[in-house]
């Protein structure tokens, strides 16, 4: 497994040798790459901009590569898009069950170490947009007009991160409100020593998370017929 958790140039070929048809494979392509990138990782916004950026760099390099022409590019990073906004509600959903397991021992959201948790979550969706427009940037000049084209739409009607994100910071507030009506609490050092394993925590629930998507995901796209036949 290369540094970055995914195989860049298994996924740039995918890209590189996709149809329109193929959106679907390509979507839970990005966000297998997307989720492998995390897994070796703390769960942090650090680690998920350098995931996003390396699913980007691969989408960007495949679809340079494919030839087609720009709307059908535009529907294939419009997929990459896609998929990495839904490896992005995995990890908002890995973050919350960590936090979970903290406010029902007791944890305050007030606290510091929750209430940066807490903002990091919050952050989530900024971090993705802000990760794609960096890496766009460097994409090449004939690519950044389609690239342009699909986060301007997804910015308008809004990522599912960010909805997963703001469902999360108001399940964790109840499950808050609901452990202080059952009067439990912990010393402050307690907390500060289990909010010290609070990313590695969450890390270890993205994992779970993704081998469920790993068991599900249905196998690559075989080559076509025509192509076989040119390399015969």
């Amino acid at each position: 497994m290369s540094k970055i958790g995914f195989d860049h140039e298994a996924l740039v070929e995918q890209f590189a040798q996709a149809s329109t048809r193929q959106g679907e494979a390509l979507r839970q392509a990005v966000q297998q790459a997307t989720l492998k990138a995390l897994q070796g990782r703390e769960l942090t916004l650090k680690s998920v901009r350098d995931a996003v950026k390396a699913t980007t760099k691969a989408a960007s390099a495949g679809a340079a590569k494919s030839g087609l022409p720009t709307p059908d590019v535009e529907a294939l990073l419009m997929k990459a898009v896609e998929g990495m906004d839904a490896a992005l509600v995995k990890a908002v959903e890995a973050n919350r069950r960590a936090l979970e397991q903290f406010v029902d021992q007791g944890a305050q959201l007030q606290e510091t170490q929750m209430k940066k948790a807490l903002a990091d979550i919050e952050k989530m969706e900024d971090t993705l947009y802000g990760s794609l427009d960096k890496a766009v940037a460097d994409a090449a000049k004939n690519l950044q007009g389609p690239w342009a084209m699909v986060l301007e739409g997804m910015k308008a009607k809004g990522s599912a991160t960010g909805s997963s994100a703001t469902a999360a910071l108001e399940q964790l507030t109840e499950r808050s409100r609901e452990a202080a009506r059952q009067g439990r609490a912990q010393a402050q050092r307690t907390v500060e020593a289990w909010m010290d394993h609070y990313t590695a925590l969450a890390r270890g629930v993205l994992i779970g998370l993704s081998e469920g998507l790993d068991a599900s995901a249905p196998p690559p796209p075989a080559k076509s017929s025509s192509k076989r036949a040119r390399q015969a």
